[in-house]
């Protein structure tokens, strides 16, 4: 059923309520839910297990009296003939079942909208901004980054295709003590390479790749040996560092197929005076004191659990600090929605930034964190073991060059992002329907390959005047087209990709039940022509969704 039609539906259903809620009370909403058994329809509505109470009376006998109503009601509307039956099922569940009329609408309407069937208007054209990945640039991204990589840029995908304005930021954690450690790690495997001594730390970043930019700053600066290191300072190894390795996740990310509007530093913005501004303004509204020494933010005043430090004893700014800074500059731009997503390790870290949002005057609803959980990669079974500090982790780069972006971005969104994912490396590789962005791509290069032999007996897919379909697997493709719409709604309320990724698995194995069954193209020209117009709806959504997905459709496997 169309989107036009569900909300006659819908409306059907307030009206046919009041006619048995009296005035005096309040009537409940109207839920319409895809049921999880096809048994019971396309639609159902408990509005009678939830009047029950409130009227002091049997759901069925509810759903009955409720039953009569409905179909009077549907009967005057646009409604009538696409409905072929409204049936009730204890304990009180009133299902509604379509006829074939309403399923050729479904496909007329992908017909008509191609690659904007699903698109909504539900975001309302708000301006939301996804930060996401926003590695320190200490080294390549992992594989953690490169899930985050994959929700952040999907979910920002579906937003706009829901109707948000929607804007992808990456921020650059190139202040703080991380950054120091970075350019201190060059500087010492630098004079390693001169023949010095050294003595390397133990929070050191030890991966090879520290060797090669010693290397490359060496060379970059013409520097010849040991004593022209000592002409260097902190700040150069330290920049040097920051500059190379923002490169290199620039590279990564535009190779993973992720786009980033906006690349914002936190040196340019959490500055010095900035972060001071800030907390003189919070001082004045009563939320900043002092207490031995330190400069606390009274986050205990918006439901956090204690109150934070934002400036130490010694006169350095704790990390909440640029934060509150960066969160300001953020609803400072505009935005409606600000949606962060963090790894699992700062989940404590929320309570305190909605605290500072509220703090500052601003709705703290209007800022939503997503944890996205961690990503063990899997090779013949086994885990790989990682440490980013010591370098020995898998980077997205390798994931990249072993099973390709197709199947690195979809395998990093086979889980919702609040269950921890593994990845297996050998799965990915499989060119078999066991593996899953395998079986959705060869649905839809299939389906290209048949209707381009059609072209050959003149056949075309036939999108007007259907008739003929009335198989059940082709029924069931048409019922599984029609819940695209709907899914695009769910992962973008539940700020959620992996539905999208579900349904994909689920309408890719509805065509291959239905092409399994069924001859396509056949001396029925007829209803050759209606399935080709069929499997073309299927191609055009399977092509949509892998499109939000940052996936390809290809027409050759």
């Amino acid at each position: 059923m169309s989107e036009e039609a569900r909300v006659q539906l819908q409306s059907i259903l307030e009206q046919s309520v009041k006619a048995v809620c009296p005035q005096p009370l309040k009537q409940p909403s109207v839920i319409l839910e895809i049921p999880g058994d096809k048994k019971h329809g396309e639609l159902s509505c408990n509005v009678a297990l939830r009047l029950a109470g409130l009227l002091k009376q049997s759901p069925m006998a509810l759903a009955a009296q409720l039953q009569g109503i409905i179909q009077k009601n549907i009967d005057g509307t646009p409604l009538k003939g696409k409905i072929a039956a409204v049936e009730i099922k204890p304990p009180g569940f009133i299902n509604f079942f379509f006829s074939a009329a309403a399923f050729y609408d479904i496909l007329y309407k992908v017909f008509s909208e191609k690659d904007g069937f699903g698109r909504s208007a539900i975001g309302q054209n708000q301006k939301a901004q996804i930060e996401f990945v926003s590695a320190n640039p200490t080294g390549p991204l992992s594989v953690a980054h490169a899930r985050q990589a994959a929700v952040g840029d999907a979910l920002a995908n579906i937003l706009k295709f829901a109707g948000y304005d929607v804007t992808e930021e990456f921020y650059v954690n190139d202040e703080g003590n991380q950054i120091n450690i970075l350019g201190r790690s060059i500087e010492l495997r630098a004079r390693e390479i001169f023949g010095q001594e050294i003595n390397f730390p133990e929070d050191g970043y030890q991966g090879d790749y520290i060797r090669d930019m010693a290397k490359k700053f060496i060379e970059d600066n013409k520097i010849k040996n040991a004593e022209g290191l000592d002409k260097k300072e902190l700040k150069d190894f330290r920049q040097f560092g920051v500059d190379y390795l923002l490169s290199v996740i620039r590279q990564e990310l535009k190779d993973f197929g992720v786009h980033f509007d906006v690349w914002s530093h936190q040196s340019k913005i959490a500055t010095t005076d900035n972060i001071e501004k800030v907390l003189e303004f919070l001082k004045e509204k009563g939320f900043i004191y002092e207490q031995e020494g330190a400069v606390w933010f009274k986050s205990t005043a918006f439901g956090d659990d204690k109150d934070r430090v934002v400036k130490k004893s010694d006169g350095s700014f704790t990390y909440l600090a640029p934060d509150i800074v960066y969160h300001k500059n953020k609803f400072e731009r505009g935005f409606d929605k600000v949606i962060n997503l963090w790894g699992p390790d700062h989940h404590g870290y929320i309570p305190r930034l909605k605290a500072a949002v509220a703090a500052l005057g601003r709705d703290p609803k209007n800022l939503e964190v997503l944890i996205v959980q961690l990503a063990t990669i899997f090779r013949d079974g086994k885990p790989l073991s990682m440490s980013t500090r010591r370098g020995q982790y898998i980077s997205l780069r390798e994931v990249m060059d072993e099973v390709g972006v197709d199947a690195g971005r979809f395998f990093f969104l086979m889980r919702r992002i609040d269950a921890h994912l593994d990845f297996d490396l050998e799965l990915a590789k499989k060119q078999t329907p066991e593996n899953p962005v395998y079986y959705i791509q060869y649905a839809h290069a299939r389906i290209h390959s048949i209707i381009e032999f059609a072209k050959e007996s003149k056949l075309k897919p036939k999108k007007s005047g259907l008739a003929l379909l009335k198989e059940k697997e082709e029924i069931d493709l048409i019922r599984t087209i029609s819940y695209f719409p709907e899914v695009i709604s769910i992962c973008a309320g539940q700020r959620e990709p992996y539905t999208l990724v579900s349904y994909l698995q689920e309408l890719a194995g509805s065509f291959h039940q239905f092409y399994d069954k069924h001859r396509v193209v056949s001396d029925n020209v007829d209803l050759s022509s209606e399935r080709l117009g069929l499997i073309d709806a299927a191609k055009t959504v399977l092509a949509n969704g892998l499109r939000l997905l940052g996936v390809s459709a290809p027409i050759k496997m």
